[in-house]
């Protein structure tokens, strides 16, 4: 394994893990509105969130590259201050934050469903408030199934490929993940470099899958 592809795995891992922490409290908040609340258009909500699980990621590039790119609704905004987000890797941790992130608020979603409510209404008896249950009974009930979660959501960014290579591009050393290095190397023909990529991406997904896996296992007392 060579310095280059360390150095690509490390930006995959750190990208992956920016982009997790980023839709980290979003996702909490919508999972928690979607499990425990009924109001006016969750249905619609809940389709949106859904929407890139089953769209074409490359589509979901070409959303995201029209929306922020120059000419989009956001792009003079980001350009009046300065931010530059297509190409670089910003637009990489973007990308890879909207893709897991329906996935991250399906989780847990699971998760706080699994919490049994007759402990939260309990705590509201003994007078406490809605966000201290919150924080004192939820959190601590379904932490085992948001850390599954959190890590389902991360192995999801790691192996995100084409809203990336549609927002971000290959920039060898500013936008190269572990997916695009492995589909430059294909397309190089660098057969040999791809196999040791695709068996570093495997290696590190499996390890993140088995953790994740053994947390669900593990449910919340009743």
């Amino acid at each position: 394994m060579t310095a280059a592809d360390l150095s690509t795995l490390w930006f995959s891992l750190w990208a992956a893990a920016l982009a997790t922490l980023v839709i980290l409290p979003p996702g909490i908040a919508m999972a928690w509105l979607l499990a425990r609340k009924n109001w006016l258009g969750k249905t619609l909500v809940e389709t949106l969130v859904a929407l890139p699980l089953v769209l074409p990621p490359v589509a979901t590039g070409l959303i995201l590259l029209k929306l922020l790119g120059r000419r989009g609704p956001f792009g003079p905004w980001l350009a009046e201050r300065g931010i530059e987000i297509i190409f670089t890797w910003k637009a990489v941790v973007i990308a890879l934050a909207v893709m897991s992130f329906p996935l991250l608020v399906r989780s847990l979603r699971t998760a706080f469903t699994e919490v049994p409510q007759r402990l939260e209404q309990v705590a509201l008896t003994l007078g406490a408030r809605p966000w201290h249950v919150f924080r004192h009974v939820t959190l601590p009930l379904a932490r085992r199934g948001i850390l599954a979660g959190i890590l389902l959501s991360f192995a999801r960014a790691m192996g995100e490929f084409g809203a990336t290579m549609i927002l971000a591009g290959y920039l060898p050393g500013e936008t190269g993940t572990l997916a695009l290095e492995i589909n430059q190397a294909i397309q190089m023909g660098q057969d040999t470099r791809a196999l040791q990529l695709v068996g570093l991406a495997t290696l590190t997904a499996f390890v993140i899958l088995l953790i994740s896996e053994s947390l669900q296992r593990q449910r919340p007392p009743a």
